[in-house]
């Protein structure tokens, strides 16, 4: 008999409570089981430039990071290795991600490093729009906040970080 994964329907408890802690005003939004960025944007009825895909990222160093690019772009390892001056930046592995963020289905973690103690990076793109979307936690939540409350709150640093093409961030390593 193989395991059964389960989906969670509600946001994590964690991030309901930094966002309101820090004054973030947000909406919450469940919708369709979405496992990708542009998946969750549609379900949630947002424009993709609007919806922040969160990638995870380590340093030569060790330097844990969160990065926030739009859902339909893709992160560019050689631009995140200069934002973050260092040698080299691989992306952290789906068992990396799950131990840095256990409350947290995979591949769903919030846009906000603060919860789990590691620097934020973002495009600049993210800067284009009053509002954002990010999954909360979960593949069936999401939660809206205005954007520049979330800036502020979350110390985002932005940098060139996005590459448009179709090809995903493992390809360009």
């Amino acid at each position: 008999m193989g395991a059964t994964t389960t989906t969670r329907i509600q946001p994590d408890e964690a991030l309901v409570r930094w966002l309101s802690d820090h004054q973030v005003d947000h909406d919450l939004h469940r919708h369709e089981l979405a496992f990708t960025a542009t998946a969750t944007a549609r379900a949630e009825g947002v424009a993709p430039k609007t919806f922040a895909k969160v990638v995870g990222v380590i340093t030569d160093d060790g330097r844990r990071v969160l990065l926030v690019v739009c859902a339909e772009d893709h992160v560019d390892l050689v631009k995140a290795r200069r934002a973050l001056s260092a040698g080299e930046v691989n992306l952290l592995s789906e068992a990396d991600l799950s131990t840095l963020a256990p409350s947290c289905e995979s591949g769903a973690i919030p846009a906000v490093g603060a919860l789990y103690g590691i620097p934020m990076y973002a495009d600049y793109a993210i800067r284009d729009d009053r509002d954002l979307s990010f999954n909360a936690g979960s593949h069936r939540c999401s939660v809206r906040v205005d954007r520049s409350a979330w800036e502020r709150a979350a110390g985002v640093l932005y940098a060139d970080l996005a590459r448009s093409d179709a090809r995903p961030a493992w390809a360009l390593s």
